[in-house]
């Protein structure tokens, strides 16, 4: 017998595989801050000779037992009797260009919505490039760093270029597919995934761990069900992505505005390569530093005042009512149940932020109420870290709690929100926003410079409302979207893992 002890986050194996009594006794911790269990010696073997008490953690035992018990025939998620076959790419050295190259995303990024490319490489990279697609009804898997994040490749990220981080699996038979990714995005299907992670840093899954881990196996009926939802589930991403693209189109056309990267490459007077200007005494507006001054800001401006019925600020009454920067403050988070789920930055481009912090509503009720909470269609933007991501807050997301580090903008009516936004999120809005950002190592921007953030009106307001229209209808199939998801989890979690 093997006895496996887990305290905190640090993981620690106790005893050998013999008959030996744990040297550390259990009441010796308080016993919220201590979890064990006895293992027996065939599960050991079973599990391929593996000590690491994380094989054996109380929340897998207890997973496993729920697939035990339920009353489906049980098989297993990979191999030659599974549901599928897995498989992910060898490492390979990058070469990082600039635009153009191509485009490739990372494994963090497959639960956004509708992400952009982390970066370019070089067609000359030493690795088998088709070969790192993904493709349409594939079940991505996150096997290294942040085990178990899911995703299914639609059309939007069909034929794109993941790095090798990722276990790309592809079910044996169509309506599986669905119910696979449900199964995998319930607590159970996490926890099971995450008694396969090995490695004392960096943690790791292999496509061959998914052979020994169960999954229950009912009727095609009962998983159809839970497939079709899956699917409608993401058509309708698609379909928001499709009405955004659609919006931006319309944008990019009303003020005659030309791919960003033409533009800078006339803003330094056909010398990309040399980066130095002249800036006027009266420009320098308080600022010293050069990315405030670069040129390429007074080419959008003049462009977009030619173009454009006016020019005006994000903090004109017209356009916001309010703009809230909620001030940094300690946080006392609890555990699940005892609080509001609290989430990032990094999360704002997902379509279900889950989270596994809570913050107590009994000390921070009244911030709660009056600054870290969203609302419908309010427009977020990340203001340190990675600045600049933004976000329109769907239904499903209203009352949700997020960080300090995320500037809510308040539209002053429904009428310009979702305008609002679409600039925000075209590659012209971001980059008259970046160019306040400040700080020699960590990068921010704050809550006035947001409100001093040009933005354009259309001459013609019948596109731009039509404009406004898009991105609203956008955001509404995003919230069909996480309902038809969390149905087909719930049905999964009911009439599947749990019926007996």
């Amino acid at each position: 017998m093997v006895k496996s002890a887990v305290h905190k986050s640090p993981v620690q194996l106790l005893g050998t595989t013999s008959d030996v009594v744990a040297p550390l006794d259990p009441t010796d911790l308080p016993e919220e801050e201590f979890h064990w269990s006895s293992v027996m010696l065939a599960e050991v073997i079973e599990r391929g000779s593996r000590l690491e008490a994380s094989v054996f953690n109380i929340e897998g035992r207890h997973a496993r037992k729920l697939i035990d018990q339920c009353k489906w025939e049980q098989t297993v998620i990979s191999g030659e009797t599974g549901l599928s076959t897995a498989y992910h790419r060898p490492r390979f050295k990058r070469i990082w260009v600039d635009k153009p190259g191509i485009p490739i995303f990372q494994p963090s990024q497959i639960t956004e919505i509708n992400p952009k490319p982390s970066g370019y490489i070089s067609y000359k990279t030493n690795t088998d490039i088709d070969a790192l697609k993904v493709h349409k009804g594939q079940i991505l898997l996150t096997c290294s760093g942040t085990i178990g994040r899911t995703a299914l490749v639609g059309k939007t990220l069909d034929g794109q270029i993941f790095s090798h981080d990722l276990l790309r699996i592809t079910c044996k038979e169509h309506h599986d597919t669905g119910y696979l990714y449900a199964f995998l995005k319930t607590q159970t299907g996490k926890a099971l995934i995450r008694t396969s992670e090995y490695g004392a840093v960096v943690s790791h899954i292999e496509p061959e761990h998914l052979e020994s881990i169960p999954i229950p196996n009912p009727p095609p009926i009962l998983k159809r069900k839970v497939h079709d939802l899956i699917m409608n589930s993401y058509a309708l991403r698609d379909e928001s992505n499709d009405l955004l693209s659609e919006a931006e189109r319309l944008l990019y056309d009303a003020l005659k505005l030309p791919p960003l990267e033409k533009l800078r490459q006339h803003a330094f007077d056909g010398k990309p390569n040399l980066l130095n200007y002249q800036v006027n005494l009266s420009q320098i507006d308080g600022r010293l530093d050069a990315s405030y001054h670069i040129p390429v800001i007074d080419s959008i401006m003049r462009l977009l005042k030619k173009k454009a019925l006016a020019v005006t600020v994000i903090g004109n009454p017209k356009i916001s009512k309010r703009i809230i920067h909620p001030a940094r403050f300690a946080r006392v988070y609890v555990k699940e149940g005892q609080g509001v789920p609290f989430f990032s930055g990094k999360q704002i481009c997902e379509l279900d932020p889950s989270t596994k912090k809570y913050l107590s509503l009994a000390k921070h009720r009244d911030r709660v109420e009056h600054d870290l909470k969203l609302t419908a269609n309010m427009t977020i933007i990340t203001r340190s870290g990675t600045i600049g991501k933004v976000a329109l807050v769907p239904e499903h997301w209203n009352e949700l709690i997020a960080s300090d580090d995320i500037i809510r903008v308040e539209p002053s009516s429904p009428e310009i929100g979702g305008y609002l936004f679409i600039f925000l999120a075209s590659e012209y809005g971001r980059e008259l926003l970046l160019r306040f950002m400040y700080g020699s190592v960590q990068k921010h921007i704050e809550d006035h410079h947001v409100a001093q953030t040009p933005v354009p009106l259309l001459k013609d307001s019948s596109v731009q409302s039509k404009i406004n229209r898009l991105a609203l209808e956008a955001n509404a199939k995003r919230t069909e979207a996480y309902h038809a998801e969390q149905k087909a989890i719930r049905i999964t979690n009911e009439e599947v893992i749990h019926s007996h």
